[in-house]
């Protein structure tokens, strides 16, 4: 028996000098060898603590021992039967945080690289073309699902292989929510969310795009006029947050939604092919520090700038983005600054950036967050000249549904209030989960929340049949 490899093995990536011209994937995923060589490593324990840190539950244990045999189409399937998009959450979730920081292999040594194994089967499902599906009985009852991001579109996959007419409502022209407007190219491509999504409308699944529920149609509409028997809300969090500094109403500063939206989904960076203009300067700064700050810094410099640089109030040691998504950034070229302070921006007599006014900071004591508050270091302001100003400070939800819908609570923070185990709101029959509940987080938590909203749907409209029986 071969003696099993300790250490997991480095992702394939794309030269840094190559990738930073272009938006291909930088993460070239692994060979069937290495896969197969790679899911060897894992224990096969009795107890699979590596799937109690995933909030989809899947079955991490199943799909890897599956894999180690090489039997990569049932592994596949066996990971399909929990989890609706595995190729995106082998791309973008934070496996270091969730399955893997609970992998029993890596108290000695590195944990199995689930994240990995979780895109290489769903890459190979994709180029070897999907199963069957097994057909579903209807039972006749519609749901509306309303946004089309990763809670969405996980609740109506699920509702679908129950039986259920799902529609879904989405405000823009294509699905994904921020998988197609908010994740770059480089780290998830356009194509893999859209074969997810066509896999639903295989299952069942409707979309509607174009239509923003609370302005185009109410929630009252669906349920009181259209017959949906349940509505869930997955929302999101898309309305950009600023720092209320002087001068971000000046030309060439963006909001990182803005600008991630306008390159990603309307694909700016194909201009002209594409017919959306964007202007970015040769000295860009992009303020925070998380995983959509090196997203947008990092598509500054697959644009056209020449120098692209973070300015962050805290320390490497407390930004918010991925380990790996700083250390590509880093081997792109992109400049750190540390311990800085944005206080105002400045521009010229036509109103277009020229500088950012900022502040040095230190550490003081830990905050509400448990990060160590930065305090003002006295006399250190300088101006650091650029010309392109982006804001990645996170997002908040949209009020406008919530306006428009009678009964339903949300919290100081604009967020819909919802049970964390159901998501059921205090509308009856209306759930809620993702980012519009507990505001912008992650993909992985937002599919969580969209699977347990399902399955709460489902025991809601299944009393409901009884009720009326």
């Amino acid at each position: 028996m071969a003696k099993m490899k300790r250490d997991r093995h480095p992702m394939p990536l794309l030269d840094a000098a190559v990738r930073v011209n272009r938006f291909d994937e930088v993460a070239l995923g692994y060979t069937l060898e290495m896969a197969i060589e790679e899911a060897q490593r894992c224990l096969k324990c009795k107890n699979p603590t590596c799937e109690i840190g995933c909030p989809v539950q899947s079955p991490v244990k199943d799909f890897v021992a599956l894999l180690a045999e090489g039997k990569v189409a049932e592994s596949v399937k066996r990971l399909r039967e929990v989890n609706r998009l595995p190729a995106i959450c082998g791309r973008v979730c934070p496996q270091e945080e969730q399955c893997e920081s609970k992998c029993v292999m890596g108290v000695k040594f590195e944990p199995v690289a689930i994240g990995r194994l979780e895109r290489f089967v769903a890459d190979w499902e994709r180029q070897h073309g999907f199963g069957e599906l097994e057909p579903v009985a209807s039972r006749g009852v519609k749901v509306a699902v309303v946004g089309a991001g990763p809670a969405g579109l996980t609740c109506a996959g699920d509702l679908a292989a129950l039986g259920y007419q799902v529609t879904v409502f989405e405000a823009l022209h294509a699905a994904g929510g921020v998988l197609m407007y908010g994740i770059p190219e480089f780290r998830l491509p356009k194509e893999i969310v859209e074969t997810d999504v066509r896999r639903l409308e295989e299952m069942g699944v409707e979309f509607r795009y174009n239509v923003l529920v609370g302005r185009t149609v109410t929630i009252d509409d669906l349920m009181e006029k259209d017959g949906y028997s349940a509505v869930f809300i997955g929302t999101g969090a898309g309305l950009p947050k600023f720092m209320g500094i002087p001068g971000e109403n000046y030309s060439g500063v963006y909001s990182a939604n803005e600008f991630l939206t306008r390159i990603n989904l309307l694909r700016a960076y194909k201009f002209p092919e594409y017919d959306t203009p964007l202007k970015v300067g040769k000295r860009v700064a992009v303020i925070g520090a998380g995983n959509t700050a090196m997203d947008s810094v990092r598509t500054a410099l697959r644009v056209g700038a020449e120098q692209a640089m973070i300015v962050y109030r805290r320390t490497e040691h407390e930004m918010t983005a991925r380990r790996e998504e700083f250390e590509h950034a880093e081997e792109e070229g992109v400049q750190f600054n540390f311990l800085t302070n944005p206080v105002e921006i400045l521009a010229n007599e036509d109103g277009w950036v020229t500088g950012l006014k900022c502040v040095k900071m230190e550490l003081g004591e830990p905050d509400e967050s448990g990060r160590r508050k930065p305090v003002t270091v006295k006399g250190s302001e300088f101006v650091m000249p650029v010309d392109t100003v982006i804001m990645a400070l996170g997002t908040t939800p949209n009020p406008i549904l919530l306006r428009t819908t009678p009964g339903l609570q949300s919290n100081k923070w604009g967020c819909v209030v919802a049970d964390p185990e159901t998501g059921a709101t205090t509308r009856p029959g209306v759930f809620a989960g993702g980012d519009a509940v507990t505001g912008a987080a992650t993909v992985i938590l937002a599919m969580g929340a969209g699977q347990k909203a399902a399955r709460a749907i489902h025991e809601y409209l299944e009393k409901q049949a009884a009720v009326h029986a």
